[in-house]
């Protein structure tokens, strides 16, 4: 395994500051180029993801670096999944400058900078199954209105041991709990190495701690616009994963992997700002909430069920939302209770927010924030009410008390998730007619392979009984 080398400057030029990690924003290519020779960036890193989320990257030697940050690499879409057919394959990179970052280590091959890059058609036309410029188009769409999405996602993930054979298994580091500490939490050493990575590339880490579940935890870090924090997303999990790898442990975002524990959600904090302030408070409303902020909660109520397939897009995630895991099941919303799918934290001001608690962390960040923002405008585009909030344990109420308040329930799999989203017409227009027809194809496909499958579970229950 690659000893961890961390960043050195030439002599002397000062290391880059954890934290203040070259922020590039209003960067040219003259810059970039620049900053690649100073710090002696040896490859970069075209970093992308495919319609189900996952990172995808081409890696360019020095000599391409200018090709690169000019738009000039070109790629076979064909091998990506969700992307084109074999017959229309060739599709371009096109870096956004902001996001060029050095990873905080050195490989034996070198250092390696990092671009997020955007997908575009070799005429140059925005590709429309990108899933990064589909979340723009809802951006420009949410300014056109006037306002801008912020975002905070918690991400939650496991973090396993490997094999002799050195592949994944469901042994965990730890036994610990919620907020556990050492000797318990025996991986808080990895989490500290997580943290670190992140603020050398420029995250503003807020805290870091054990989840409820044995091997479970989570990483928090600063809100931001809806783009930033998809990027960042993205970001985390790459870094999540690798650090868990470089030090012969299997980190996976993965929503349920063990039985009869937790699973990994991915808690969706949102709010409109509107002229630099928070449109979701009003200090004369009903709970010091706006009616924007109100309708913005009966848009998310709405369209939970259609964009439930891109939140939680795996047949795996359905195994989360069962009731008994502190995951919702049901579409409502609340001042402080945690079980419906909609919450409001106490705090007011700027910090006025919504919770959405469904989503995991297998989702695209870049669909998933897109969808949501998408059914949050257009409740406030019709003004839509949400119904009262609801601040009993709807856990623990019968099926009489749910119909009496008119909680509804989300899909119980994805086969019902993916029915739904075809009656969205709202989720729907927002994907784009590709986006939308690629996640309904696979998955599709994958619940018909999965409907195949004969689980230990089946042979537990039927094969002495029948």
């Amino acid at each position: 395994m690659p000893s961890r080398k961390p960043i050195t400057a030439p002599v002397g030029e000062k290391p880059p500051v954890r934290g203040q990690a070259f922020d590039t924003k209003g960067a040219s290519k003259a810059d970039l180029l620049a900053l690649t020779k100073r710090f002696q960036v040896d490859f970069l890193r075209l970093q992308f993801t495919d319609i189900t989320g996952i990172n995808k990257n081409v890696e360019v030697p020095e000599s391409q670096f200018d090709k690169a940050l000019s738009g000039d690499i070109m790629f076979d879409g064909s091998s990506i999944e969700g992307f084109v057919r074999i017959e229309e394959s060739d599709m371009v990179l096109k870096p956004d400058l902001d996001t060029f970052k050095i990873f905080p280590y050195q490989d034996e091959g070198g250092r390696v900078g990092r671009l997020i890059c955007d997908i575009y058609n070799p005429d140059g036309t925005p590709f429309p199954g990108c899933p990064r410029q589909t979340l723009k188009r809802q951006i420009a769409r949410a300014k056109k209105m006037g306002y801008e999405m912020m975002a905070g996602c918690e991400a939650e993930f496991f973090i396993f041991h490997l094999d002799e054979r050195g592949q994944p298994s469901l042994v965990t580091q730890d036994q610990g709990g919620y907020f556990d500490m050492t000797p318990v939490d025996r991986a808080e050493v990895i989490r500290r190495l997580i943290i670190e990575d992140l603020e050398h590339m420029g995250f503003e880490v807020e805290a870091g701690h054990h989840e409820v579940a044995p091997g479970q935890h989570e990483v928090d870090f600063r809100y931001a616009d809806a783009l930033t924090t998809a990027d960042n997303l993205a970001t985390f999990r790459f870094v999540v994963r690798n650090v868990a790898h470089r030090h012969g442990f299997l980190a996976t975002f993965m929503p349920k992997p063990v039985r009869g524990q937790n699973g990994s959600g991915m808690h969706t904090h949102q709010s409109l700002f509107k002229d630099g302030r928070n449109a979701f408070y009003d200090p004369k409303g009903q709970w010091e909430i706006s009616h924007v902020g109100l309708s913005y909660i009966a848009g998310l109520l709405k369209h939970a069920r259609g964009f439930a397939a891109v939140t939680n897009p795996l047949i795996n995630s359905y195994k989360r939302l069962v009731p008994g895991y502190e995951a919702p099941v049901n579409v409502a919303w609340s001042m402080r209770n945690r079980s419906p799918l909609v919450r409001i934290p106490d705090r007011r001001g700027q910090g006025t927010r919504c919770e959405l608690r469904m989503p995991d962390p297998s989702a695209n960040p870049y669909l998933a924030l897109t969808v949501q923002l998408a059914a949050g405008l257009d409740g406030v585009e019709h003004r839509l009410t949400p119904p009262d909030p609801v601040n009993k344990n709807i856990f623990t109420m019968s099926h009489r008390e749910r119909r009496k308040y008119r909680i509804d329930e989300l899909p119980r799999d994805l086969h019902e998730a993916l029915d739904c989203l075809e009656k969205d017409p709202v989720v729907r227009e927002a994907l784009g007619e590709h986006n939308y027809g690629r996640l309904v194809e696979a998955g599709r496909q994958e619940w018909l392979e999965y409907s195949a499958v004969v689980t230990g579970w089946e042979i537990e229950q039927y094969l002495g009984k029948y």
